[in-house]
């Protein structure tokens, strides 16, 4: 009973009720005046007025029971221990034009490389039977960049709005846009991850390209998160080499696939994986991106062991019953040793 706490502990504020409880039942129904009581004062008290006060006392205290009954008293008698694991993980993901590459999914030239990262996000977010149960307990926050890094979204846990925003993420359609400022993209994911107050904090770098745009050198990004103790996994998606990729006929002006020279910086890659304890991935088609989530998400696990109450013990039982006893009590007496005639 040392555990008892109280389901609607609002109901507790009828207690103010009690002292009026008690005040109205010990009011008298009728009265005599009397010019002086010195004549009672020497008549001894007999059992029936000693007996007076228990009635509104009975009545006072079923009022408190019954407030006490209302609330819910209960006591938890079942400890379930819960596996909660959460980390703060920013997704850095590359949008430039070489993600246009139809390299991805071997059946279907219709699907660039985008489009494959964007349903792997969505998997490794929420969850599915290829990449894993989702990260519902996790921060996640969105950086993309192309010649320039921008901050999509912040560390949330809103991920039905943060995959929304993954999938509104374009290819650059522009060439003074287009560029892989992947240096740019760790340090302003990094600059995201230092503010979080997370146990563990991990970046997710994903790109198809070469380092070839931007301010900050990658390896410059792997050392501010080194120094931050942020993880770094990269991912290396697609071809290194040809690729088909569309362009517009300059003939009969429609969107043809031609092969393409497509670069992958592996070796970058690796030292940013290796300088920030992280690891580096190769991804060359649509499973191969899936598995390598999958591998990300059982690595990153961080177990917070919480104590919850799923069952409990109600008392209100006790208090309803003794509410109506001492009610029944009182009108019992009233009604037989303190009877009065009108």
């Amino acid at each position: 009973m040392f555990d008892i706490e109280f389901r609607d502990p609002w109901f507790l504020l009828m207690l103010v009720l009690v002292p009026w409880a008690f005040t109205l039942m010990r009011r008298p129904r009728s009265s005599l005046q009397y010019s002086s009581f010195e004549l009672f004062r020497q008549i001894p008290t007999s059992f029936r007025g000693r007996l007076a006060l228990l009635p509104p006392v009975l009545v006072a205290l079923s009022v408190s029971s019954l407030a006490l009954a209302l609330a819910r008293p209960r006591t938890p008698d079942a400890e379930t221990r819960v596996s909660n694991e959460g980390i703060a993980i920013m997704m850095i993901v590359d949008r430039s034009g070489s993600m246009n590459a139809r390299d991805l999914v071997s059946d279907d030239t219709s699907v660039d490389r985008l489009q494959v990262v964007q349903k792997v996000f969505r998997s490794f977010v929420l969850g599915d039977d290829n990449v894993g149960n989702g990260r519902s307990s996790d921060m996640i926050g969105l950086v993309t960049f192309a010649g320039y890094a921008d901050s999509i979204c912040p560390l949330t846990m809103d991920h039905g709005n943060l995959v929304n925003l993954v999938d509104e993420t374009q290819i650059v359609d522009t060439q003074s846009e287009d560029g892989t400022a992947m240096g740019d993209g760790l340090s302003l994911a990094v600059a995201r991850l230092r503010r979080s107050t997370a146990k563990s904090r991990v970046a997710i770098l994903l790109t198809d390209g070469v380092n070839n745009a931007g301010i900050i050198e990658p390896s410059k990004a792997a050392e501010l998160a080194a120094d931050n103790n942020i993880k770094v996994y990269c991912i290396g998606t697609g071809t290194n080499g040809m690729a088909p990729v569309p362009v517009q006929d300059m003939f009969f002006g429609r969107v043809v696939l031609r092969p393409a020279s497509v670069e992958i910086d592996e070796e970058t890659l690796e030292q940013i994986a290796e300088k920030t304890g992280g690891q580096y991935f190769r991804a060359t088609d649509d499973k191969a991106l899936a598995e390598v989530y999958q591998q990300i998400d059982q690595l990153e696990r961080t177990e917070v062991t919480e104590t919850r109450y799923l069952q409990y013990t109600e008392h209100f039982h006790g208090f309803v019953l003794a509410a109506f006893t001492m009610v029944g009590m009182a009108t019992v007496i009233n009604g037989t040793l303190l009877r009065r005639l009108p």
